[in-house]
């Protein structure tokens, strides 16, 4: 349910966006930001004399290419602070990843970095139309995950009602919701779509008062969306960011749903090819990498984000002068390889959009059967259409769009699992027999 708001009709639909002007202000920034890491941080030290490169050699913009990538394996290895470049005194705050695929990542903040970041957040949620007199339920959850303490940040920033209950038990949720007239929900989209249902299971949805969703955390598609909107009666947005960075709130999606604009005084964002590692012009699509300008604590330089976008070459039609990258496809890491072609989880969510009787959750089976690769597509079934319909065009539409054959399984709607946290996609069991016996 997109608004029409004022702001999307002004008359600066396919106007360029001045990459020269964001570069002529950001490069003050970024050069105080390459000495800052030099002098403070002996890993950038020695990258960059393992470059053969000291900070005055970086006079433009473009010179940022010279630069050496930052990867999370940096991270991994520089734990818990080596990649600190301030004096530990400056530090009121440590934030860390979960750690669940590798060594965790630990992001020291000094006070001003936590003030950034709280500017930030504010502007996202004024962005999608937060105000003062709304009631945000943050269901992210606390700790040394960024995501919880970041939007309540903003929230307090901002000057409106924060709401912090965490993340689960959702009768309490739901309590909080109905009694507080909750205005905003804030969390996972995975976690909107189980509130929404549960809400619509116990009948209260007429008792709700949500008019903005802002999630985050997860690649999520426009069915899911649409069937949230639909049921919580609210307009969606999604929130972009990543803890190494700052954590949620770097870009966001807007009223006018063209892009998630990013904050390009606070960073630099750049798309290469994640093969070659060679920069892409705006407009081609790539794996992000983000420079902070502005982050004192531990400052990233042109770190490998894995997330696949496309930096959008022309202004939103809401006027703002803030750029915009797509909607993250997926990860470089997430792509799936099967019968000799790359897809990303995202090009199936972009099938199912464009498929009618499907509902928004589905999951992908990859499977190997008789020496083959087979790939199937589980989808759950809209009211009001039939299993062999559903099936019959899932399968055309995937053949047309992607460019592969795949079986598909059309399940009653609620029988894929909800959750509270990220859902699940991608099930792999190609290779599973290694393991057997």
């Amino acid at each position: 349910m997109a608004m029409n708001s004022n702001a999307c009709q002004r008359a600066v639909m396919n106007r360029p966006i001045d990459f020269e002007q964001i570069a002529e202000d950001q490069l003050p920034k970024l050069i105080r930001t390459i000495h800052r890491a030099y002098e403070g941080s002996p890993f950038y030290r020695e990258r960059f004399q393992q470059a053969g490169i000291q900070p005055g050699d970086i006079r433009s913009l473009e010179d940022l290419a010279r630069l050496p990538f930052t990867t999370k394996q940096d991270l991994r290895k520089g734990y818990p602070l080596g990649l600190m470049a301030c004096a530990e005194d400056d530090v009121v705050r440590i934030h860390s990843s979960s750690g669940t695929t590798g060594k965790p990542v630990i992001v020291p903040y000094t006070q001003q970095d936590v003030d950034d970041w709280a500017i930030m957040m504010a502007r996202c949620l004024e962005t999608v139309g937060v105000h003062r007199r709304d009631r945000v339920q943050v269901t992210p959850g606390y700790g040394l995950w960024t995501a919880g303490i970041g939007f309540q940040a903003g929230v307090e920033k901002l000057g409106a009602m924060t709401i912090p209950t965490g993340p689960g038990n959702t009768d309490k949720q739901l309590e909080m919701m109905t009694d507080l007239q909750t205005t905003v929900l804030i969390g996972t989209s995975s976690y909107g779509l189980l509130l929404a249902e549960e809400a619509e299971r116990r009948g209260i949805l007429d008792q709700l008062r949500l008019r903005i969703g802002v999630f985050g955390s997860e690649r999520w598609g426009e069915k899911m969306r649409e069937r949230i909107e639909s049921l919580l009666g609210m307009e969606t947005f999604d929130i972009y960011g990543l803890t190494e960075i700052y954590g949620p709130g770097i870009a966001i999606d807007c009223p006018c749903h063209e892009g998630l604009h990013f904050w390009s005084d606070y960073l630099i964002f750049e798309v290469i090819d994640p093969e070659t590692g060679s920069v892409l012009p705006p407009g081609e699509e790539g794996e992000l990498v983000i420079t902070t300008i502005a982050k004192q604590g531990m400052p990233l330089i042109r770190y490998r984000t894995r997330d696949i976008t496309t930096i959008i070459p022309t202004a939103c039609s809401c006027g703002s002068p803030y750029p915009m990258i797509r909607r993250v496809l997926g990860r470089t890491d997430d792509m799936i390889k099967i019968k000799g072609v790359n897809i990303y989880p995202g090009q199936i969510d972009h099938v199912l959009r464009h498929t009618p009787g499907v509902s928004s959750e589905y999951q992908i089976v990859l499977e190997r059967i008789d020496n083959k690769d087979h790939i199937r597509i589980r989808v759950e079934l809209a009211n009001g259409h039939s299993v062999d319909e559903v099936a019959k065009a899932c399968r055309k539409n995937i053949k047309t769009t992607i460019g592969i054959l795949a079986d598909v399984e059309v399940l009653p709607h609620g029988a894929l699992p909800r959750t509270e946290r990220k859902t699940k996609r991608v099930f792999d069991h190609r290779y599973d027999y290694l393991n057997q016996g």
